[in-house]
């Protein structure tokens, strides 16, 4: 179920997972020749097996890489609370790197 308030959009996952993200930037990816998808379809990517990274520590981001529409993706989200609990909320994404995808072959 989405749910779009005012610049962000909330979806909770049938895993219990909850996903934020801004619903410009989400346009903006969606309309990238080079990404082709949107955080709405790369929440996918939880749905599968898939490689995680540190990414940064402040603010402190992870990147999951792993399938998006028969493709591979690397997604950058963070952990955050509010009064409901943890949600990630999506920064960014792209198609996976040839390193990004060797990783994910080897630990995976």
């Amino acid at each position: 179920m989405w749910a779009e308030l005012g610049h962000g959009v909330w979806y909770k996952g049938y895993t219990g997972l909850r996903f934020h993200f801004d619903a410009n930037k989400d346009r903006k990816l969606r309309e990238d020749p080079k990404r082709g998808v949107g955080f709405a379809e790369a929440v996918e990517i939880f749905s599968h097996r898939y490689f995680l990274s540190y990414r940064s520590e402040i603010p402190e981001q992870f990147c999951a890489t792993g399938w998006v529409k028969g493709r591979m993706y690397s997604l950058v989200y963070e952990i955050r609370t509010d009064e409901e609990g943890e949600f990630y909320h999506l920064a960014t994404l792209w198609k996976a790197s040839k390193e990004e995808i060797a990783l994910y072959e080897e630990n995976a």
